[in-house]
């Protein structure tokens, strides 16, 4: 028998270390050659570590949400003969071992892997007594313990209960109290729920982390105009009428084009700052981030060379990169480069919204949802009337640093004359 050390491959990319967001195997569990080990995470892209062995895990590095450097042991597996010496045992010039993990270990976040091992018991120190309160009126109610839980459970002031006889409430006047006010905002609005604690690891630490940094480093300022798509709205139903094979336009496309038509106006919206260089670099290609809400948390998919795709192909696009976000399929490349990205909630959009800047970019656009209201429209008569129009509200959130505010309103008003006259869009 031997033992046989897998240490965490080199991803590529420059990563000097990734994340345990999953484990698929524990101590005492057999694998197989090419079978799962764990998931790790580097950026935003999850990559999958499959054993070369196969064998018993006796030793794995840690936790879900521990840090492993390139390099250092991830799983220790036993394997029927013997190993070369290199992955037969963890050598001191290279790490320290990594113990067996049992049941919930403290794990060490250092990335070079030092040993694991399990916290020992201590005893609980003693709660001092709590300072004396003013007596609550429920308190100088006279009621047993039990009585005085389920008031409690139930939102009851013990106050507010009679007490059939010798001023004391019991079970009964609990129950007459809720049956004499049933209906009428006494009873409780639910069951109370346990405390919870969730570790934030993986993508949602990812994204915590960043939006942190964007609006620890970043001056924001929000725009927000109201845009009437009554026509785009009737003219996105034409095409998909005739659409055959090709997959459904939303408002997206339509947005993306016209956003994609403007920005060689308006370079200082697609860009880059480097606020440690002090170096803006304008881009003359717009790659464009899709915000994607995915079960593991937001994910920003890319389309790159967004200003070269027609309605159609923006469309297929759109598709392909959000269900491989949501599927966990999409690879690094695909995560990471945006220029300038879009943020959307489709119908759950809200009035209005002030989207966190996807740093290093100095601007994010986000729709909102589409209403109906009564606007005043003036006819070819030059006469207004009162008519039900489709309104949308678009709003901007930008760089101070590098995008004035007249840039962003100037835009805008921009956008808004080709949302408004959609046909601007497809022309040349």
């Amino acid at each position: 028998m031997g033992r046989y050390t897998f240490r965490l491959p080199d991803i590529g990319e420059g990563i000097a270390e990734a994340e345990i967001v999953a484990w698929h195997v524990a101590v005492g569990d057999r694998v197989e050659e090419d079978g799962r080990l764990a998931d790790m995470m580097t950026d935003k892209a999850t990559v999958e570590m499959e054993s070369p062995v196969s064998g018993v895990v006796v030793e794995v590095a840690g936790e879900t949400g521990d840090t492993i450097a390139i390099g250092a042991p991830l799983v220790v597996i036993e394997i029927e003969g013997e190993v070369e010496e290199d992955d037969a045992h963890i050598g001191a010039a290279d790490a320290e071992p990594v113990a067996a993990v049992a049941v919930e270990p403290v794990a060490t976040r250092d990335p070079e892997v030092e040993s694991v091992a399990p916290t020992p018991a201590t005893p609980t120190p003693s709660v001092p007594a709590s300072p004396k309160v003013a007596p609550s009126p429920s308190s100088r109610v006279m009621a047993s313990p039990a009585v005085r839980k389920r008031a409690a459970d139930l939102g009851i002031a013990l106050s507010e209960v009679r007490p059939a006889k010798d001023g004391r409430v019991r079970h009964g006047d609990l129950d007459a109290f809720l049956s004499y006010n049933a209906g009428g905002g006494f009873q409780p609005v639910a069951a109370k729920g346990a405390d919870e604690q969730v570790r934030v690891i993986g993508l949602r630490r990812r994204i915590a982390e960043n939006m942190a940094a964007s609006k620890r480093h970043i001056p924001h300022f929000a725009y927000v105009e109201e845009y009437d798509v009554t026509a785009l709205e009737e003219t996105r139903a034409q095409l998909n009428e005739g659409r055959g094979d090709r997959p459904r336009l939303t408002m997206l496309p339509f947005l993306i084009a016209a956003i994609c038509k403007l920005l060689p106006r308006y370079p200082m919206l697609n860009a880059h700052y480097d606020d440690e260089a002090g170096v803006v670099t304008r881009y003359g290609s717009v790659h464009l981030g899709m915000a994607a809400q995915t079960p593991s948390g937001l994910m920003v998919p890319v389309i790159r060379d967004a200003q070269g795709r027609n309605l159609w192909q923006l469309a297929a696009e759109i598709r392909r990169l959000g269900d491989a976000a949501r599927e966990g399929k999409a690879t690094s490349a695909e995560l990471s480069g945006s220029t300038i990205t879009v943020t959307s909630l489709g119908p759950m959009g809200g009035v209005a919204t002030t989207p966190v800047i996807n740093r290093p970019e100095v601007c994010i656009i986000g729709p909102n949802r589409i209403v109906e209201r009564p606007m005043f429209v003036k006819g070819a008569d030059g006469v207004e009337r009162i008519e039900k129009r489709k309104t949308m509200n678009i709003s901007m959130s930008c760089d101070h640093r590098v995008v004035d505010g007249w840039d962003a309103a100037s835009f805008a008003q921009d956008l808004k004359k080709l949302i408004e006259a959609p046909a601007l869009i497809l022309v040349g």
